[in-house]
């Protein structure tokens, strides 16, 4: 299962390594929190947060790109709008930055996105899809690709013919979440369905959608025969997650998770990189992360709770090392 995913940009192509990759999430996968994932998927593909076009023109979020270079390992861009020459000056924007790809968003189910006519909104309206995808591959050099769902309100909208579509138009690769609009992320995600359209389709497909651990990648790959999985809300508070799925995707039976100290002092970094970026701000960050990774261990709960009020990083650190020192006399004492 180690074959590589070949992509074809129209005058730079791209080997990816990897068949694991982070999915891009709102006011997660910053560059400080890919850094983490790093430590254990150095090859994968990752995304910074999705970037909206018509911002990112007017000056909003352009820390999201700017950062790129710096990075060891390929990082995509994701870009969402509605906007064809707004998506392809901020595609353009960010090739020159070090993106390793441009990724379409033709699949976010948030209604504020959506009923501007980006995201998921754009199932709908498949003629600006396809002017979009054609624009941003007219617009770069690098592979274009797209990510979208199985439909907007059903499974029954002819969606063969829109990937099609997609593919003639110059996407190089498709990740399929493998649920509606309608659906959210409520329900389960078809990965029966995503390996019909896959076998269909002459690009990469890759498959997105109920995928939280080893197990769930292996079958997702058996069943749906993908080239890649993309793990999204999954990784909240496990950065290893990925480097966990690419070792057993590799059959590599190495792969260490953090123990519970680790996980632990693992906290502390993050919350120190923050700081130092994003000042007091980078506090009010960490607390969600914290919240996602402190669990699963004796006292985790009260822990939990009283590091999401710490009003200082100190506090924060005080509260980790005590529990650390806890944990260990107890290690210490079932020896």
């Amino acid at each position: 299962m180690s074959s590589n995913i070949k992509l074809k940009g129209r005058g730079v192509n791209r080997i990816i390594t990897s068949k694991v990759m982070l999915s891009p999430l709102a006011g997660v996968t910053d560059n400080i929190f890919r850094r983490l994932v790093r430590k254990w998927a150095p090859n994968s593909l990752l995304f910074t947060e999705m970037i909206n076009a018509t911002s990112l023109k007017k000056g909003y979020g352009t820390q999201k790109i700017n950062q790129i270079d710096l990075e060891e390992g390929p990082i995509g861009v994701q870009i969402f709008d509605n906007r064809p020459y707004a998506v392809s000056e901020a595609a353009k924007q960010a090739e020159d930055s070090g993106a390793f790809l441009i990724d379409i968003n033709m699949g976010c189910p948030v209604k504020k996105i959506a009923k501007k006519g980006g995201g998921s909104a754009l199932i709908k309206d498949r003629k600006l899809a396809i002017e979009l995808v054609k624009n941003v591959v007219k617009a770069v050099r690098v592979p274009v690709t797209v990510k979208t769902r199985l439909g907007w309100d059903s499974k029954e909208e002819n969606i063969e013919d829109f990937l099609f579509k997609l593919q003639d138009a110059g996407a190089t690769m498709i990740t399929l979440h493998g649920r509606t609009r309608k659906q959210g992320f409520s329900g389960k995600s078809d990965w029966e369905m995503i390996g019909r359209l896959k076998s269909l389709l002459e690009i990469p497909v890759i498959a997105n959608g109920d995928i939280k651990n080893p197990d769930d990648a292996l079958h997702c790959l058996k069943k749906t025969n993908a080239d890649g999985v993309m793990i999204g809300r999954g990784i909240l508070g496990s950065p290893w997650k990925i480097g966990e799925i690419d070792y057993a995707i590799r059959e590599n039976k190495n792969f260490k998770e953090p123990n519970t100290e680790e996980k632990l002092y693992l906290i502390i970094e993050h919350l120190d990189e923050l700081i130092k970026e994003k000042g007091d701000h980078g506090l009010l960050i960490a607390r969600k992360h914290i919240s996602w990774t402190c669990k699963d261990f004796k006292g985790a709960s009260n822990l939990r709770n009283n590091l999401v009020r710490a009003v200082d990083k100190n506090e924060v650190k005080n509260l980790i090392n005590k529990m650390i020192k806890t944990l260990n006399n107890e290690k210490n004492t079932l020896a």
